[in-house]
């Protein structure tokens, strides 16, 4: 026996919420499916920053920053680099220009209306490769949700929710897809596994012990199921060798056990196309969290620019970046070429005080719980934030000390690779101290500093002003370990601008729709090569809207 619905949305993640709430106001009847319980509603995007990429918002026009759609769509275009623009890139740049359009027009709007805020300072993150035509913002543009992810969440549970309660909305929880129902070249439903009931508390792993069997029939199936972020193994296998470096063989998670990637081969036996298996979004700041979640549980530290960072032989990184904060990819290419998977920041108490910021709705309660006397209290007062403070306490990858000779001891005893030669050590931070004898500078790191602190929210909140190093007065010296953090998969299922999957034929599979990370947010690979940040959650959001409301119109 099975039951009929308008449609089925497999993934109760933010893209699956979005799809449903468009869906539901659009009269129709939606059966949410998801393997995990009630209690991870929301997915990924609740353990999130809660970052969103607008384009010329008033916050950015108060904060003095003129921003455009054109500066946006070339930067974006530089970030993107698509190269695959007859096959796999040719829906990808099509959706790209229309979510650029979309944070440039609509989007900031959209969210208000369902009551989302903005922190009023706006953050610059991937700064740049140096060029104007290449990778990076050429100006701040990320915007930090006031409930962090949660928040963003939010903007669209209570509707869902709503919908439940009136039964236009039903959800299935510990509820696994096995497969995609076809008949006569469409997707007519989902078949799959029923897992014993777990309480286990959200992102926790939860059992995968089988005790039932269920199919469901729809008129539209759509696959929010997220990413491989989770799935060493699929990462492995698809990771970019030739483009990026081998791939790490010590790898943190920064995504819960459940982001497992199995979906997407399902969608794939029923006809979809994946494209770009190879492009990634891991990050190179990763930190083992020192109290866990799930396993193998990563942090990632959000750099301000004045870390001097070195590569696992001690090396210090090379042009733009080497600048923390500046060039993701470029960073890892280093890292990697030197045949190890992890590197260093070294920096001072002054520096994390002030630009050390953790990914992570957890990680900021004061956000998170929109608490705004604990946030002036956090962040304005001297020291540095308590959970950035609890991980230089207890956290396995850092290392704090009076002085140079015991810092590079301390990292020693924690490094995978070689050790670290103390001469070395200190000649190059040296020759980066005496750059700060007068204003000018070659250091491009410096440089960059120095822009930076030209934005006001970085000036007053996130960059460090410029001090030597090894200045006593700004100590203790701090050593941290970087490792390879897996993230976001920034390939997966084609789709076109109505979330329709694309199957082998280069059609349109009829019933079947994708939105979020399966479909590499929006035409399976929306990013290109790179991503600006703050455009996860609302590709997300964009492309879980556009299949929602394709299903509406029926």
């Amino acid at each position: 026996m099975s039951e009929h619905f308008d449609a089925i949305v497999v993934g109760a993640g933010l893209a699956g919420l979005v799809a449903t709430h468009e869906a539901a106001l659009g009269g129709k009847r939606v059966l949410v499916i998801d393997q995990e319980n009630r209690a991870n509603l929301g997915g990924q995007a609740f353990w999130s920053l809660g970052g969103l990429f607008f384009v010329d918002s008033p916050e950015q026009r108060r904060m003095g920053i003129k921003d455009s759609f054109d500066l946006a769509w070339q930067d974006w275009q530089g970030s993107a680099a698509f190269d695959r623009l007859d096959d796999e890139d040719s829906w990808a740049k099509r959706w790209a220009e229309a979510y650029v359009g979309f944070a440039a027009g609509e989007k900031r709007a959209y969210l208000r209306a369902l009551g989302l805020r903005s922190i009023p300072m706006v953050g610059w993150a991937e700064r740049g490769d140096g060029s104007a035509t290449g990778h990076g913002n050429s100006v701040p543009r990320f915007h930090l949700t006031w409930g962090t992810g949660p928040g963003v969440v939010d903007t669209f549970l209570p509707s869902v929710l709503d919908a439940e309660s009136r039964g236009r909305v039903r959800f299935a929880f510990r509820h696994q897809v096995d497969e995609l129902i076809v008949e006569g070249g469409a997707v007519v439903g989902v078949r799959g596994t029923v897992l014993e009931p777990s309480d286990a508390a959200r992102g926790v792993k939860s059992s995968r012990t089988k005790v039932g069997a269920f199919e469901y029939r729809a008129d539209a199936v759509v696959v929010s199921s997220g990413g491989i972020g989770h799935n060493h193994e699929l990462i492995r296998r698809n990771w970019p060798t030739e483009r990026v470096g081998p791939a790490p063989q010590h790898l943190i998670s920064g995504v819960p056990a459940h982001v497992d990637g199995r979906m997407l081969a399902i969608t794939e036996a029923a006809g979809g196309r994946i494209v770009n298996r190879d492009r990634m979004w891991a990050y190179t700041e990763g930190i083992h969290n020192w109290d866990p979640i799930w396993p193998d549980h990563a942090i990632r530290i959000l750099p301000g620019p004045s870390s001097m960072w070195f590569d696992a032989l001690g090396r210090r990184l090379r042009g733009m970046s080497g600048v923390p904060g500046a060039d993701s990819i470029g960073a890892m290419k280093q890292i990697l070429a030197t045949g190890h998977d992890y590197s260093w920041f070294v920096l001072t108490q002054t520096i994390i005080e002030k630009e050390f910021a953790l990914s992570g709705s957890e990680q900021n309660p004061d956000i998170t719980g929109k608490d705004l006397k604990l946030l002036l209290q956090t962040r304005a007062a001297k020291g540095a934030p308590a959970p950035v403070e609890a991980f230089k306490q207890h956290g396995e990858d850092f290392v704090v000390a009076d002085t140079l000779a015991d810092l590079v001891a301390g990292m020693n005893k924690i490094a995978r690779g070689p050790d670290l030669d103390l001469e070395e050590m200190e000649r190059q931070i040296v020759a980066r101290d005496r750059e700060l004898e007068n204003a000018f500078s070659k250091d491009v790191q410096l440089m960059t500093i120095a822009n930076a602190r030209r934005s006001r929210t970085d000036k007053i909140v996130r960059v460090a002003k410029p001090h030597r190093i090894l200045d006593p007065e700004h100590g203790p010296l701090i050593g941290v370990r970087l490792n390879i953090l897996s993230r976001k998969t920034l390939g997966g299922l084609q789709t076109d601008l109505d979330s329709r999957v694309i199957g082998q034929d280069g059609a349109a599979v009829p019933g079947l729709f994708a939105a979020g990370e399966a479909a590499g947010f929006g035409g399976g690979g929306v990013h290109g090569y790179n991503a600006l940040e703050g455009t996860f959650l609302g590709g997300c959001i964009f492309s879980g809207r556009n299949a929602g409301r394709a299903i509406a119109r029926g």
